[in-house]
């Protein structure tokens, strides 16, 4: 049993049309994300042999894990791969083609027993044999639908001994023909899993109800409305646009999404900041960035005027407190809104800048 083992190789389904037909910054860190989701999947003792680009190939020396073991691990590596696919859409706030595309992606797993051996090139350890060949070759095959289980007849025999399967489990036969001969095996589809999977919560980030709008200030910009919305949503921009900000760092993740947090570098002293809310309704966009403490926010709309215009507004609020409230009104409300209507001037400017 000593090069006997287990090879476990769970694969991204489109990812080739993913990464050839999206923008490669955020489909890179979409990809990195999904291949660490599934390596954090492993519940079962798997060993890495190494990452295949859109697949992770796992394996475990001796006797087989039993069938019960395999197929949980199937379905929790699954299911936590569409609770992360679900997160991605639900948090949404970049509108490149990687970012909206994201959810058509799934997973498909491959299993295979059989003989196999590790060698050593520097500080990688590989694996070789002919089982390995098999079960990459089992990544090709003619199921239409790219989200199942694979199981060869080898190890497929271990599931005469389990007395009741879950329910989502209907097994399907196949062959796939090889040079060295036809593998048989078996198969069932994860999909009716994902009726399941929820994302996780969104932590509330917004003011709520307990607001009132403090400042409102709008233009109609001669810009269309995704530039104007792609420069708002690229941080190293804003100290080129929004008035009294210096600087941004701190940004607590590469993609612009509900929840992203990111430090305001100001005229005095820094701010912390949430981006808290974000809908997109036919053309409209409307999202709104909250600070840390939850004294105020400021919520942005665009909407098109023409192809080629677009009205910005933008709408201080502050949480509900009668001496905030007072404070505001009397020390800082003339310059806030001065700075809001800079702005808007500066963001026109940027953005036309940036579409020619």
């Amino acid at each position: 049993m000593e090069n006997s083992g287990l090879l476990f190789i769970p694969d991204i389904s489109g990812f080739t049309k993913f990464i050839s037909e999206t923008e490669i910054e955020h489909s890179r860190y979409i990809i990195e994300e999904l291949l660490e989701n599934i390596i954090n999947s492993n519940q079962i003792g798997l060993n890495i042999s190494e990452i295949e680009g859109d697949a992770v190939l796992f394996y475990r020396f001796g006797k087989t894990p039993s069938f019960e073991e395999i197929c949980s691990q199937v379905e929790y590596m699954f299911c936590n791969f569409q609770k992360q696919i679900k997160n991605y859409e639900i948090r949404r706030v970049c509108q490149c083609s990687a970012c909206a595309s994201a959810i058509n992606l799934s997973l498909k797993v491959i299993t295979h027993y059989g003989q196999f051996s590790t060698y050593n090139v520097k500080d990688f350890s590989k694996l070789i044999g002919k089982d390995v060949i098999v079960a990459h070759q089992l990544l090709k095959n003619d199921i239409d639908l790219h989200e199942y289980w694979l199981v060869t007849s080898d190890l497929y025999q271990t599931k005469q001994q389990v007395t009741q399967l879950p329910q989502w489990i209907n097994w399907q036969e196949g062959n796939k023909q090889t040079e060295n001969g036809e593998i048989m095996f078996h198969y069932s589809m994860l999909t009716s899993l994902k009726e399941n999977v929820e994302p996780d919560a969104i932590p509330e980030f917004s003011l709520g109800e307990n607001k009132v709008k403090a400042v409102s200030v709008s233009k109609t910009l001669d810009v269309d409305l995704m530039t104007v919305f792609n420069t708002m949503g690229d941080f190293s921009l804003r100290p080129k646009w929004q008035e009294g900000v210096k600087g941004i760092d701190q940004i607590s993740h590469p993609i612009y999404h509900v929840g992203i947090k990111h430090r305001c570098i100001l005229d005095k002293g820094t701010r912390n900041i949430y981006v808290s809310s974000f809908i997109r309704r036919d053309d409209m966009i409307s999202l709104s960035e909250t600070d840390e403490n939850k004294t105020g926010a400021l919520y942005v709309t665009l909407k098109p005027v023409t192809d080629n215009k677009t009205m910005v507004t933008f709408d201080c609020y502050l949480r509900k407190n009668f001496f905030l409230q007072m404070a505001f009104s009397l020390f800082m409300k003339n310059k806030f809104e001065k700075n809001l209507k800079k702005s808007l001037d500066n963001l026109e400017a940027l953005s036309r800048e940036r579409k020619e």
